[in-house]
């Protein structure tokens, strides 16, 4: 449940930031997204004491921050310049390099249903969005399709600072970390907002900051690897949104991925609940 909210907050954010990063420029977005977050989170800091968040692994914060602050550089450079569907296929990518990589650094069982879960979630974004890829975007393509190994080395160390951090102590620090990474390139071609970006970006701060508070606490309580099959509902959830807010009706395609991708989901969160009641 952590890591659905997480996806419905993020597909959420991602509407309203590609239609800034269209107005401004995107590294400027992207520090301000992060200001805001931060911001945003700073009643909570002075309610808990300064002393609560102190992280105990203050460089490993910094890395965090950096390889998040790469992945997203990335990102907002690619997004202006591709079509949605092509975010979409490329961002799902993702989960398999988490996969991956949680075999790798941290040993966790990649068992047999969470790969089929997982290879079932992405035939359904597949179908989908193979449709619609309307192979524009070019060199920004690659771009966008280098952040995702990035962001996922980025949510890997997540998971190794869970081990001793509390998800409210690694959500501050990401925002500090990535603030402070984002300046210098935000300076570069900064605009000042007009009053309804200012409102906006306080929005993005709040969808941001809960996102990530999700995201992390579902690192805290479970596999890495076994959240990375319910990624696949955001296109599910951008769907939706698309529908409610823009008016865009599903395709046949939608509708039948939307079923396999639920299907995945489902059967996967039933096996995990089966072996946590067993352990």
């Amino acid at each position: 449940m952590w890591s659905t909210s997480a996806g419905l907050l993020f597909v959420l954010l991602n509407t309203v930031m590609r239609g800034l990063s269209l107005q401004l420029d995107p590294f400027q977005t992207q520090f301000l997204r992060y200001v805001f977050g931060l911001l945003v989170m700073l009643p909570f800091i002075v309610r808990g004491g300064l002393a609560n968040y102190r992280p105990k692994n203050v460089t490993g914060q910094f890395v965090r921050g950096g390889v998040h602050t790469v992945g997203l550089c990335l990102w907002f450079t690619a997004v202006p310049h591709i079509t949605l569907a092509d975010t979409t296929a490329i961002g799902f990518t993702g989960p398999i390099f988490i996969m991956i990589g949680a075999v790798l650094l941290f040993k966790e069982p990649m068992r047999w249903e969470r790969w089929v879960a997982a290879l079932i979630g992405f035939a359904g974004v597949l179908i989908v969005v193979a449709p619609k890829l309307s192979g524009s975007g070019g060199y920004f393509n690659l771009v966008m399709l280098a952040s995702s190994p990035v962001f996922a080395a980025s949510f890997l160390i997540t998971k190794a600072l869970t081990r001793y951090e509390r998800p409210a102590v690694i959500v501050v620090w990401q925002s500090i970390s990535v603030t402070v990474f984002s300046l210098p390139l935000a300076l570069l071609n900064w605009h000042t907002p007009g009053a309804t970006q200012w409102a906006t970006f306080l929005v993005c701060g709040i969808l941001g900051s809960a996102g990530h508070y999700c995201l992390t606490r579902s690192f805290s309580i479970a596999d890495i690897s076994a959240t990375q099959s319910v990624k696949f509902l955001d296109l599910v959830w951008a769907s939706a949104l698309g529908l409610l807010v823009f008016g865009d009706y599903p395709s046949r395609s939608t509708l039948i991925g939307g079923v396999v991708i639920c299907a995945s989901t489902i059967w996967i969160a039933r096996r995990e609940s089966r072996g946590a009641v067993r352990a």
